[in-house]
């Protein structure tokens, strides 16, 4: 026994088979316990020792497996991962431990191990020897049939599938386990050795032509799908072999996936004209067929039924009714398809079937098809429910929302900062109410506060490190470490005097932030404040002026100096206008301290940046893009700010610098939120110039997450200019979804709070067009999106000042024609009350002229029908 301890503490795993045939089971009950201690002490091993951790893994895996005397727990030893060391077990070698076992136990452990997902694909040559040893069933689990298709994919498929005597059982497998097994996915091989099993007469064909069947039925990745779809395409079912799975056919083209449904659309077709399929299963297939997204999927089917029809006029009375409920469909191309369909076989139906297709128009058809629809019904009845005069549905602006006080008890505040400590980006009024606790906290009873904060913090890296640097902890840290002696008053004033200025903008606004917290903190240790002056009234950072002049009142009381960097966020947060604005500044002059006055004067303000300049800059490509010519983007400068750069402390100045929009690239997409418009919460033009390098590479880079700031940012205070309607045009351009409904959410605020600018917002559309920044289908969805919250007329007065810029002259751009069927719903469901009539924007008519049944053409006359009726 000691001479196999020694060998598998040095890690001599050829050794081990031998030593292990010289012990009795005694012996080898007896060498378990050292072993699994020496398994416990190798977790230990630091990285340093990783060469020698792996050999005596290998030795131990070996040495436990031929020590257990029960099946299931060699088993578990040999499929232990910790002994694995993310390398495959010695395979021969286990084999040889184990030669001494009889049939029964082999089989067993084979089928556990073959149950063990995490490694039965990497084990299979194991498994299968001791199945053959064992003489027993073959495993059926989905790791044994991964490493069975990994196994024969390295060997020759076409002439080793037939002749391995697992196949009849493993092949019926391949459709159910839960993924597809990766050797089919990646070569062709394997979809002519299966072909090819049927005749060997190894499998039967019918196992072939179900399993790919019910494996589709199944879905899954389309990656997955493809392998059956593609198998069971090569099959060339029989007739009878299609009419067999008749329901199976009509379930797919309703669920599968696109491709799939096409196929089974097209088994269907030839069943229906053998007529193998009757009228109701056509009915209820085009039920769930025809309100499928897929415009291909509803088109074929639009096409089926009326093959039927025209064999058998008898099932209109059937399949018309279903026909017509396309009447509703938002593409209103399908809706006269379906119109067209219906007239051609409407002389088959009774008169009561007449009658439900009348009402069925009248509800749900647009106004570009009453006329046609009237024509074949007579007068359309009025619908159930008809509505009065257009009303638009807005959500309700957004009331700001307070932030709630600081914790009044001690108890209250380390509940809440100690889900801080531990957070990595905690939300921005999280962090302002506990600045303003903690602070309230050390001037009322430091000792306390303290005592009450050291149990939250054993597990902290910069707690246990005994020391931290200031740039590494955010606000609520900083404060908590220089409370307990982790960040003493040097590193503060270091922190403190460092530069302002950082690579972009946005690390521009983090370090407003993070100074303020640092400037807390060293008062924290010298001269602790009553309370924090900038600590917002509202959720968006915003502050109340009749609030701030309470607070420097008492502060004037108190007799205490007010922190520098706690007044200059204050100003940057104070609202400047609305009520009770002029009121507040003739109190703060009155208060007769330097605070005051200075607060005084900044409300006078109307803007701290001003107006920007929007200019077209051409941006370089990222390197991994060279050779590509450099993207043409619109862009708004800020001016320069000289009150920031004279009065403001260090870490203010970089904001007062002027802005052009054409700076180095940045990669602060997932950094960029709260934080940064609490900074200037009341000036949110001037943060969407800053924020638009950021929110343009998601329309025309297709990165993504730059566009999820925008509904903060519009519901921030401050002018609604040129670069916040810019910043939602690039948005509703995004390549990625959220990112678009982010922009859909910002327009909305903007519509409902009575800012936007729809002409404005519909010209920079069409300029960020003509640029190529957007592409006109991710405007068509984002604008179709908004308007189907009920915004239509908002909608419309959007695209009423995009479309003169997207008409003007040359070939339209690609994609227009679903735009402007989105301007046609608007606009037909707006009614005169909402848009100019009788007014069609230049160019549309010349489009509405084109001959031909495309959707631009169609569109553009659907349009301009529309605009033109009373």
């Amino acid at each position: 026994m000691r001479e196999l301890l020694d060998a598998v503490r040095q890690g001599r795993a050829e050794d081990v088979p031998d030593l292990l045939q010289a012990l009795d089971a005694a012996g080898r009950r007896a060498a378990l316990g050292e072993l699994k201690a020496l398994r416990a002490e190798a977790r230990g091993w630091g990285w340093d020792q990783w060469d020698r951790r792996r050999r005596v893994h290998q030795a131990l895996l070996l040495a436990g497996a031929g020590c257990h005397g029960g099946a299931a727990a060699a088993a578990a030893w040999i499929g232990a991962r910790d002994l694995r060391d993310w390398q495959t077990p010695p395979h021969p070698l286990l084999l040889d431990v184990l030669r001494d076992r009889d049939a029964a136990w082999l089989g067993d452990v084979a089928h556990r191990l073959a149950g063990r997902a995490a490694t039965a694909r990497e084990d299979y040559p194991l498994i299968r020897e001791l199945v053959r040893r064992a003489g027993c069933p073959v495993p059926v689990t989905d790791g044994y049939v991964y490493g069975w298709v990994d196994a024969l994919s390295r060997r020759d498929v076409p002439a080793d599938l037939p002749a391995d005597p697992q196949t009849p059982v493993l092949v019926p497998r391949l459709f159910e386990t839960a993924e597809l097994a990766q050797g089919l996915a990646w070569t062709e091989v394997w979809a002519k050795a299966l072909l090819a099993l049927p005749h060997a007469g190894v499998v039967e064909r019918r196992v072939l032509v179900d399993g790919c069947v019910a494996r589709l039925l199944r879905g899954g990745r389309q990656s997955d799908l493809r392998f059956f779809l593609g198998l069971l395409r090569d099959l060339e079912l029989t007739p009878e072999e299609e009419r067999a799975h008749a329901a199976d056919w009509a379930g797919l083209a309703a669920d599968a996936p696109s491709t799939v449904a096409g196929h089974a659309q097209d088994v269907l077709g030839r069943l229906a004209a053998r007529g193998e399929v009757s009228a109701r299963q056509v009915a209820e297939v085009s039920a769930s067929v025809l309100f499928r997204t897929e415009k291909k999927l509803v088109r074929a089917q639009l096409v089926l039924v009326d093959k039927v029809l025209r064999r058998d006029a008898a099932a209109a009375g059937e399949l018309l009714p279903v026909v017509a409920e396309v009447f509703g469909h938002p593409d209103t191309a399908f809706q006269e398809r379906a119109l067209k369909l219906v007239g051609r076989h409407l002389g088959a139906v009774d008169p009561e079937v007449r009658r439900r297709l009348a009402e069925t128009a009248a509800e749900l058809l647009s106004p570009a098809h009453r006329t046609v629809a009237a024509g074949l019904f007579g007068a359309l009845p009025e619908p159930e429910g008809t509505p009065g005069p257009y009303q638009e549905l807005l959500p309700p602006p957004p009331e700001r929302e307070r932030l709630a006080p600081a914790a009044r008890t001690l108890p209250e505040l380390v509940e809440e900062v100690a889900a801080l400590l531990r957070s990595t980006d905690p939300d921005v009024e999280d962090v302002e109410r506990a600045l303003d606790g903690l602070t309230r906290g050390v001037h009322q009873d430091p000792a306390a506060l303290r005592e009450a904060l050291l149990p939250l913090l054993p597990g902290l890296w910069w707690y246990d490190h005994g020391r931290a640097e200031p740039g590494y902890l955010h606000a609520v840290q900083l404060f908590v470490a220089a409370v307990v002696g982790r960040v003493g008053r040097d590193e503060l004033r270091r922190a403190l005097r460092g530069p302002g200025d950082a690579p972009c903008v946005h690390q521009r606004l983090a370090r407003v932030a993070s100074a303020r917290a640092q400037e807390a903190a060293l008062r924290a240790l010298t001269e602790p404040l009553p309370f924090l002056l900038a600590t917002p009234t509202w959720k968006s950072g915003a502050l109340d002026p009749a609030e701030l002049v309470e607070r420097l009142a008492a502060y004037r009381r108190l007799g205490v100096r007010p922190g520098e960097y706690d007044v200059a966020q204050a100003l940057l947060r104070v609202v400047r206008t609305g009520p009770g604005v002029r009121e507040a500044a003739e109190t703060a002059a009155a208060l007769g301290t330097p605070e005051g006055g200075r607060l005084a004067a900044w409300l006078a303000r109307d803007a701290t940046f001003g107006p920007g300049t929007r200019a077209v800059v051409e941006v370089p490509r990222p390197v991994w893009e060279g050779g590509r010519p450099p993207l043409r983007r619109i862009v708004v400068g800020t001016p320069e700010q000289p009150e920031l750069r004279r009065k403001f402390p260090p870490a203010f100045r970089a904001l007062g610098l002027p802005w052009t929009g054409t700076g180095e690239r940045c990669h602060c997409q997932g950094s960029v939120g709260g934080t940064h418009i609490a900074v200037l919460p009341e000036d949110r033009e001037a943060l969407a110039a800053w924020l638009l390098p950021l929110v343009t590479p998601c329309a025309d880079a297709d990165e993504q997450g730059g566009g999820l700031v925008l509904p903060a940012l519009v519901e921030a205070g401050g002018a609604a200019g040129t670069a916040l309607h810019l910043a939602v045009a690039c948005g509703l351009g995004a390549r990625h979804a959220e990112d678009r409904l982010a922009a859909v959410d910002a327009l909305l605020v903007l519509a409902s709070r009575g800012e936007l600018d729809a002409e404005r917002l519909g010209g920079e559309l069409a300029a960020l067009v003509e640029l190529g920044t957007v592409k006109v289908n991710r405007l068509t969805d984002a604008l179709g999106t908004t308007a189907a919250t009920g915004a239509y007329a908002t909608v419309w007065a959007v695209l009423a000042g995009a479309l003169p810029g997207l008409l003007a002259g040359g070939e339209p751009p690609h994609g227009l024609g679903g735009m402007l069927a989105v301007a046609a719903d608007c606009a037909e469901r707006c009614g005169a009350a909402a848009r100019p009539t009788g007014t069609v924007p230049p160019g549309l008519a010349e489009l509405a002229a084109r001959r031909g049944s495309s959707q631009l053409a169609a569109q553009a006359r659907r349009l301009a029908g529309a605009l033109r009726r009373p």
